[in-house]
Order: C-alpha cells, then sequence, then structure tokens
C-alpha cells in the first residue's frame, strides 16, 4: 500500500508532464513532413531532396526510421537504469529532470534546416537532432511512465489516473496541431513575411513551453510520499527484457498497439494533406479539426471508465479498432464523396472521437495491471521495463508510420496528383485490423458485478 494517497491535485501534476512532452512529440509527427516536404500549394519551401535509396525508400523515410531505432536501443537502457535506481530522491523523477533541456533544445533544432534550400546536408542535420531528441525525450517518458502503476493501488485507480494523463496527452495533440495557426499570428502581429521563419519561431515558443509544463511532476511529485512500492529491480537489462517478452497477454498487447500506432502515425502526418490536398481547405483547418475531434473525445472518457469498470477494457478496445478501421478507409474517397469537403472532414473526425478516447486512456491502464501483475508473481518491480518496451513498440510503430507515409507521397501528394495520400487510408485500414485480430487473443479477467440483495 502506499504511504499516502495520491491527492487530486497531485494527479494534475502528474498528468501535466504528458501534456509537455505530448507537445514535442506531436510536432514532430504532425510538422517534420510537411516542413521537409511540403505540398505545392502550401507556400512552404522544401528542404530535402525527394531521392529514392535501392529505388524503393525515399530520404524522408530514412531519416525518420534512423532517429527511432537509435531511441529504441536506448529506451531499454534507460529503462534497466531507472529499475534498478537507488538515488534517495527516487528511482523515475531525477531521470526526468534532466531530461527536459536537451529535449526542448533538440526539438526546436530539428526544425532549423542548415541549408535554406533543398540539400543532402540538410538530410545530414535532421537525422542528427531527431536522434539526439528522441534519446532526450525517452529520458523523461520511459520513468514518467513507470510511475502509473508505482502511484495507485487498484484497477480503478489505474484507469482514472489513466484518464487524466490522456487529458494531458490529448491538450499536447491540440496545442501542437495548431502550429499553423500559430504561424499564422506570427506573421500578423510581429510582421515576419517568410513562411518557413514563422514556423520556426512558433515551435520554439511551444517547445520551450513544453519544457516548463515537463518540469511541474519534477517538483510536485515526492516518490517517498506517494510510491506504492520502491523495491528496485536487480536483473541485468538483457535477462529484464526476456523476462518481460515471457508474458503471453503482453505480446499480443504489443502487437495491438504497434499497429495501432503506426495507424495513428500516418493519420497525424498526413492530416494537413489531407485537408489541403484532397479537400483543398486551407491549412489552418487543420489544427480546428484536431480541436474538434480530441475535445469531441473528451466527451467520452466519463463513459468509457464507467463501461470498463462494468465490462471490462477489452470490448471497448476492439470496438474502436473496428471503427478505426472504417475511418481509414473513407480516407481513400475523401473529395469524391457527392457532399462538401468539411462536410467530409468533420463527419470523419467526430466518428473518430470515440475510438480516441477509448484507445487513449485503456491501453496504459491495462499495462499497468500487466505490470503489476508481474511484480506479484516475480517480486521484481520492472514497470519501467515494461513501458520501455511498450514505448519502444510505439516509436516503432511511428516511425514506420512516417517512412510509410513519406514513401507513399512518392506515388503522388499534390493537388490533382493524391494517389499516394490515398493509399495511406487503405495502408491505416489494414493495420487497425491487424491490430483487432491480435487484441481478440488478449485475454482479461472479467470483472466482478456486485449482486444486488444476495
Amino acid at each position: 500500500m502506499p504511504v499516502e494517497k495520491l491527492p487530486f491535485k497531485k494527479q494534475i501534476s502528474y498528468a501535466c508532464g504528458m501534456i509537455g512532452w505530448s507537445i514535442m512529440t506531436n510536432i514532430i509527427i504532425v510538422m517534420l513532413p510537411y516542413f521537409y516536404l511540403p505540398p505545392s500549394n502550401s507556400g512552404l519551401i522544401p528542404f530535402v531532396p525527394q531521392l529514392l535509396l535501392f529505388g524503393v525508400l525515399n530520404i524522408m523515410s530514412v531519416i525518420a526510421a534512423s532517429g527511432r531505432l537509435v531511441d529504441a536501443v536506448f529506451d531499454p537502457f534507460i529503462a534497466s537504469l531507472s529499475d534498478k535506481s537507488h538515488n534517495p530522491k527516487g528511482r523515475r523523477v531525477p531521470f526526468m529532470k534532466w531530461a527536459i533541456l536537451p529535449a526542448v533544445i533538440f526539438c526546436g533544432l530539428t526544425f532549423c534546416p542548415l541549408v535554406k534550400a533543398e540539400s543532402l546536408h540538410n538530410a545530414f542535420w535532421l537525422t542528427f537532432t531527431l536522434i539526439c531528441f528522441f534519446m532526450s525525450v525517452t529520458a523523461y517518458i520511459i520513468p514518467y511512465n513507470a510511475l502509473l502503476p508505482e502511484l495507485t493501488d487498484t484497477a480503478a485507480e489505474k484507469v482514472k489516473l489513466s484518464s487524466f494523463q490522456q487529458v494531458g496527452f490529448v491538450i499536447g495533440i491540440i496545442i501542437a496541431a495548431l502550429v499553423n495557426n500559430y504561424a499564422d499570428l506570427v506573421q500578423k502581429y510581429f510582421n515576419v513575411p517568410n513562411r518557413d521563419i514563422a514556423v520556426q519561431y512558433t515551435i520554439w515558443g511551444l517547445c520551450v513551453f513544453a519544457g516548463l509544463v515537463m518540469l511541474i511532476p519534477v517538483i510536485a511529485l515526492d516518490e517517498s510520499k506517494y510510491m506504492v512500492s520502491k523495491k528496485p529491480s536487480h536483473l541485468p537489462v538483457l535477462q529484464a527484457i526476456r523476462k518481460t517478452f515471457s508474458q503471453r497477454n503482453f505480446k499480443y498487447y504489443l502487437i495491438s498497439d504497434f499497429s495501432y500506432y503506426m495507424a495513428l502515425s500516418i493519420i497525424s502526418s498526413g492530416l494537413l494533406y489531407f485537408v489541403t490536398v484532397l479537400l483543398r481547405l486551407p491549412e489552418s483547418m487543420g489544427g480546428l479539426l484536431m480541436l474538434t475531434m480530441v475535445l469531441g473525445s473528451l466527451i467520452f472518457y466519463p463513459f468509457i471508465n464507467y463501461v470498463s469498470k462494468k465490462y471490462g477494457k477489452k470490448p471497448l478496445v476492439l470496438i474502436s479498432f473496428g471503427i478505426l478501421s472504417l475511418i481509414f478507409a473513407m480516407i481513400y474517397f475523401l473529395g469524391r464523396f457527392p457532399v462538401s469537403a468539411k462536410v467530409q472532414v468533420y463527419t470523419l473526425v467526430l466518428c473518430a472521437a470515440f475510438p480516441l478516447a477509448a484507445l487513449g486512456i485503456l491501453p496504459n491502464a491495462i499495462l499497468a495491471e500487466i505490470a503489476e501483475k508481474d511484480a506479484n508473481a516475480t517480486g521484481e518491480n520492472r514497470e519501467g521495463m515494461f513501458f520501455a518496451v511498450k514505448y519502444l513498440f510505439v516509436k516503432l510503430g511511428q516511425t514506420l508510420g512516417i517512412a510509410l507515409f513519406a514513401f507513399l507521397t512518392v506515388y503522388g501528394k499534390d493537388p490533382g496528383h493524391d494517389l499516394g495520400l490515398r493509399l495511406n487510408g487503405i495502408c491505416g485500414f489494414v493495420l487497425c485490423l491487424i491490430a483487432f485480430i491480435f487484441f481478440t487473443r488478449f485475454r482479461e479477467k472479467k470483472p466482478q458485478v456486485r449482486k444486488v440483495g444476495g
């Protein structure tokens, strides 16, 4: 049992950390392809050439993959250090504190190309800054998420804290999705004629804000006061990884999570293209659509908390994968339905609200229960390793999603030549279907329903 229950204001403080790193990671996901490989009607200039390597992969795909692959190796290393830490100030918070500044710096530098034109020098610079950013933000994210099962004691508490966490995440998505809207204001009120520079100023400002928000849980949380368990793991890193993978449920969880995040990365990277190219709407609509979708998802949070307690988490996850697969299939036909462009896109956005809410709240709560069950069975607290492996697969999924999106742009990303964008919808449909199929194999313990009147 924890020394003290985590009070409400501390739960909010914990969720603030999610806002910060969500802003920066979603800036990378949403703006990276659009900034470096913009469509012809965007007002931006391309900074990396559309060259194919081995006749298959374009440069942006390779850059995105290289940054995440290096980070993927770094994830279990940070998790192992955190799990085994004997720092008197805590196993998690000290890592989070020192990760913030480099994450802010390298996120901003990612959007500062060395040459103001198409150049391979920009490709090499982008690879370097992405690797440094992903490694820095990982040193925050892995210990941060490992706190979830350590700050809560029951399944209901885990779902509740995960809900607050997800609210923080979606706030970060909203802020990141409005980059172009903020850039409009920078150009208007600060007299910045160059669109690229306005976007850069905006991103630097958001990175600094994100770093300040990430400091809140570092300052507010006292691990010694609220931790459920403080027993460090003594397993070597490779043995800890092997034992983590030995969990049957965890394997099916990982495959589904990987497929989902790969699909989500496709739609996040492609949103501005879908809006401006397939629907011929202004790019400022992208942020408004993301805002609508996220606010719509918040409406379902109480419903999801209630239903998951009564019927379990698995049915909600499966329904969400099914709805998302249909939404992705509809992307292929955007701009071709016999209704206005705004009706088409707002219909998709509102339909996506429920699955994004469910898949935002429930997976972390499910994983916290898996980690807790393993700790009870083995006596080793390896929460950091479970979340490290999860985020390894999340990052691989996001990387391959961005890489796949960038690769398919070769087949068309401009008005009148848009096949590559439409093919991304088909890929997202297949990925969500895979996630659905594998999660049917997940075994969930049925929630206990109290009988009234004996």
